[in-house]
């Protein structure tokens, strides 16, 4: 299976093609601003959020805007899911996060114990956008965006 975005990441960290495009000049400033390679690899995330949220049932549209400085993005219309956000963390590289109070993260955790760099129940931390598992990721991306949707054990 392609472990790329369907623009196959060419230009990725290219504001100018991000897919979708902005609509949130807030966020995109905050895009902007980030260092490469670190930009290519967030832009790569939040294409994936979109991607996944576009063919997952009972999402709806995925609203984007900042929280805490960080790119977030929620599931405003349905309310279906819980907040993911993107960032830099203080060591460097980039992070995607969920909400810590939520067993989003324990739960891929358990699936995928030593397969990534984890900051306790609230981040995933890269180094290389190159090397991100997308397919993995968007089983975390799918289980945020539906987090509210499905019985918790």
């Amino acid at each position: 299976m392609n472990d790329r975005l369907s623009d196959g990441g060419d230009h990725v960290g290219d504001m100018t093609k991000a897919k979708p495009p902005f609509k949130n000049p807030d966020v995109e400033a905050k895009f902007a601003s980030y260092p490469e390679p670190e930009r290519t690899g967030l832009l790569i995330l939040r294409g994936l959020i979109f991607e996944t949220a576009e063919i997952t049932p009972d999402v709806g549209a995925v609203g984007e805007t900042l929280k805490w400085g960080q790119p977030a993005y929620l599931t405003l219309e349905t309310r279906s899911g819980s907040t993911i956000r993107l960032g830099l963390p203080k060591q460097g590289g980039f992070a995607i996060y969920t909400h810590c109070q939520t067993t989003i993260l324990s739960d891929f955790r358990g699936m995928f114990p030593d397969d990534f760099d984890y900051e306790g129940n609230r981040a995933i931390h890269f180094t290389d956008s190159e090397a991100l598992p997308l397919e993995k990721l968007r089983l975390l991306i799918h289980r945020a965006l539906t987090y509210h949707l499905k019985p918790r054990e």
